[in-house]
């Protein structure tokens, strides 16, 4: 069977217009590999005082196909929580990817999962959060607001 293999094309919103990019899924061998290549990320900021540090940024698999920014402070609510189809605690949801360090705005990132088929995650949105997931708080990482969208596609 012919697979076409997927696409999220991602872009900032107002938190941070200038991200742009694009997340390529491709069945392979016993899994699906994920590529991203993004744009425009903030620079490393280290933390201060009690404040969480800006990147390495958070990078998931959200539930729904929905990239509306509502609450421009808050954006992209609407996409729901981390995607988890098999109710596993966070740190171990199918949608908690490795965060995406940023090298003077640009990030290149290629893994491969087991957990899931490109068919599997088509429609669902791919969110880039301003602050690394820690990968313990419950229900979601504690990545802190969500800067960037993209809907799963074929393509």
């Amino acid at each position: 069977m012919f697979n076409r293999g997927a696409v999220a094309i991602v872009k900032g919103g107002p938190l941070a217009p200038e991200i742009s990019g694009a997340v390529y899924f491709k069945d392979v061998p016993g899994g699906c590999c994920v590529c991203a290549e993004v744009h425009g990320l903030p620079a490393y900021q280290p933390t201060t005082n009690d404040e969480s540090p800006i990147g390495p940024h958070g990078f998931h698999l959200h539930e729904k196909g929905t990239c509306e920014i509502g609450n421009p402070n808050e954006p992209f609510l609407a996409a729901g929580d981390h995607w988890n189809p098999a109710n596993q605690p966070h740190g171990n949801h199918a949608g908690d990817f490795p965060v995406l360090f940023s090298n003077n705005g640009y990030s290149h990132l290629s893994f491969f999962t087991n957990r899931f088929k490109v068919a599997d995650v088509i429609g669902k949105t791919v969110i880039i959060h301003e602050n690394p997931d820690d990968y313990r708080t419950q229900p979601c990482g504690n990545a802190g607001r969500r800067l960037a969208c993209g809907v799963i596609e074929y393509r």
